[in-house]
């Protein structure tokens, strides 16, 4: 980074974080605390109204503001990009204020980058969800108990496990979109603790007038691998092995090529986490263990079997 885009870029920590000290913004910029002492001074003589206090660091004269930001092509294209996505994926007033953000990025560039960024915008293209009224409908009331920290009731309808169809009552904390599929992770008061919940699973959602404490030591991110302790092994015939690479399911945990195929090994909590999913690979995948799920697949092929006899 040149030291222009780091003296842009200290201003715009600082308008967007307040108080920053010398070892904070030396860290984010990966440079020495005499380099940023330097750099503050230079923006102090270009007009910047820079204040600096024992004990906080350094702040912004408050009411003082950037002028807008020019943006290239590339950084137009990313922030359009994502407004097409989101305006795609999200409730209706999310999509029109995405629309809007779009003719605002668009408004600001000058005509020879808007006609760039424009050209390849048009040569990128998300095929997605369909935009279910439903569940668009259910996602605009859990971004509201989101926002306002409501408990949340709904009916849930698991594929696997005990309990589908129960009512159950929940903290919101989060939604998250993996693969096309919306999930809510939150609190579980009939379960206490975590769980992840597919929208589509959910039916008659209500926001409840109770509020909750968010709990600060939430952090959203994969579930930690060492809750799942049940291994299996699965072997794959050549003709599927690109396939099967390719796919990469999320359980995976190594690959080994064999003279006989592609040897799989999975970490999952439960048998159900990989069943669906293998009888989809059919007679190009076997089994070596656990000698449960070995016995399920054997059952499930002769129930298969015997619908066409």
């Amino acid at each position: 980074m040149n030291r222009t885009d780091r003296l842009l870029g200290i201003v715009l920590e600082l308008q967007a974080k307040g108080w920053l000290r010398a070892e904070d913004l030396a860290a984010t910029f990966e440079v020495s605390k005499r380099t940023i002492y330097r750099d503050m001074d230079a923006l102090a003589e270009t007009g910047i109204p820079i204040m600096s206090q024992a004990g906080q660091g350094y702040g912004l004269v408050p009411g003082f503001f950037l002028p807008p930001v020019n943006f290239g092509v590339d950084e137009a294209v990313v922030l359009l990009l994502g407004a097409d996505y989101i305006a795609k994926h999200f409730d209706s007033s999310y999509a029109q204020a995405a629309h809007h953000a779009s003719s605002k990025i668009e408004a600001v560039l000058p005509e020879r980058l808007r006609a760039e960024a424009q050209a390849q915008r048009g040569i990128m293209y998300f095929v997605n969800w369909t935009g279910d009224l439903a569940q668009t409908d259910m996602l605009r009331k859990l971004r509201q108990a989101l926002l306002l920290r409501r408990q949340i009731e709904f009916g849930y309808y698991a594929r696997y496990g005990e309990g589908r169809g129960e009512t159950r009552v929940v903290d919101p904390y989060a939604l998250v979109n993996v693969f096309n599929h919306w999930y809510l992770t939150g609190y579980d008061h009939a379960r206490q603790d975590w769980r992840n919940f597919r929208l589509e699973r959910m039916e008659q959602v209500a926001v409840l007038p109770r509020t909750f404490v968010r709990d600060l030591q939430f952090k959203l991110g994969p579930r930690p691998s060492d809750d799942r302790d049940l291994i299996v092994k699965v072997l794959f015939s050549h003709e599927v092995a690109r396939w099967v690479q390719e796919e990469h399911n999320f359980f995976t945990l190594e690959e080994e090529f064999r003279d006989d195929g592609l040897l799989v090994t999975f970490a999952v909590r439960r048998e159900d986490d990989l069943f669906t999913w293998l009888l989809s690979w059919g007679a190009q995948a076997r089994v070596l263990e656990p000698e449960g799920l070995i016995e399920r697949l054997r059952t499930a092929a002769s129930e298969i079997l015997a619908l066409y006899q």
